[in-house]
C-alpha cells in the first residue's frame, strides 16, 4: 500500500529508524480499516518522494506496533508526528492538507 520511498516503522524498527535519526521523521499512524488513513497515504508517498534525502518519511500500522501507538497516545488514526532528534516537534490528528506537513518538515530541518 505504500509508495516506493515511504518507510515502513515498527515496535522493532522505531528506535533506530526514527528516534536515532539525525534526519527529522515524519510518520503516519495508520491502519488498513480507516478510511481517512487510505485517502491520505497518496499525500505521504508523495512527502516521501519530494523528501527522499532530506527526510524519513514513513508509515506505521496501529494494528501491529500497538506498543509504539500507546507510547505516544495515539488515540485517533490518522495522527501524523514529526520528530527531530528523537522528539516529537508537531502533531496533526486527521487529513491534513501536504503543505501543512512540508512546512512541519522544513522548520525541523532548519
Amino acid at each position: 500500500m505504500a509508495g516506493a520511498d515511504t518507510l515502513e516503522f515498527t515496535d522493532a524498527n522505531f528506535e533506530s529508524e526514527v528516534l536515532g535519526s539525525d534526519q527529522p521523521v515524519l510518520v503516519d499512524f495508520w491502519a488498513d480499516w480507516c478510511m481517512p488513513c487510505r485517502a491520505l497515504a497518496p499525500t505521504i508517498d508523495e512527502l516521501a518522494t519530494d523528501y527522499s534525502g532530506k527526510a524519513k518519511v514513513g508509515k506505521l500500522n496501529t494494528e501491529n506496533n500497538q506498543d509504539t501507538a500507546v507510547k505516544y497516545g495515539i488515540q485517533s488514526i490518522p495522527t501524523v508526528l514529526v520528530f527531530k532528534g528523537g522528539e516529537v516537534v508537531q502533531k496533526f490528528v486527521g487529513i491534513t492538507p501536504k503543505d501543512e506537513f512540508a512546512a512541519a518538515l522544513d522548520g525541523a530541518a532548519g
